[in-house]
């Protein structure tokens, strides 16, 4: 019997995990679009380069 009724609370919990993605993958596109708008923006490639050119400035063999 306690596997009927374990079977039956299983039944209805059906679709949960279908929503869970479909949430958790509209979270990611709009994190991913987030992120890749900052990084093709004109201060962030700035910034990168930047970065680099003072870590080439710092190395002593260049």
């Amino acid at each position: 019997m306690t596997f009927l009724k374990t079977l039956r609370a299983r039944a209805q919990e059906q679709g949960m995990t279908t929503s869970e993605y479909a949430v958790g993958t509209v979270g990611a596109c709009t994190v991913g679009g987030a992120i890749y708008s900052i990084a093709t923006s004109d201060w962030f490639n700035d910034f990168i380069k930047g970065v680099f050119e003072k870590g080439i400035e710092i190395l002593p063999f260049m």
